[in-house]
């Protein structure tokens, strides 16, 4: 499964859906996620792919504290 923040939204898609594999670089599988988003693919230059240990991905924007 894929957790998407993106814009505000939240919203979870399936790895086939986005045809995204876990052995997928992170630039991969944002470009992957932006056609499926249909946006261009560098407004997901600055998210962050965290890969959680079930196999999960959780995309997001990058976090800035303080």
């Amino acid at each position: 499964m894929i957790h998407v923040r993106f814009e505000g939204r939240s919203f979870d898609v399936n790895e086939t859906q986005v045809n995204v594999a876990g052995n997928m670089s992170d630039r991969m599988i944002k470009e992957q996620l932006a056609r499926h988003l249909e946006v261009e693919s560098d407004q997901l230059n600055t998210y962050v792919v965290d890969r959680r240990p079930s196999g999960d991905f959780i995309i997001r924007p990058e976090a800035v504290y303080g």
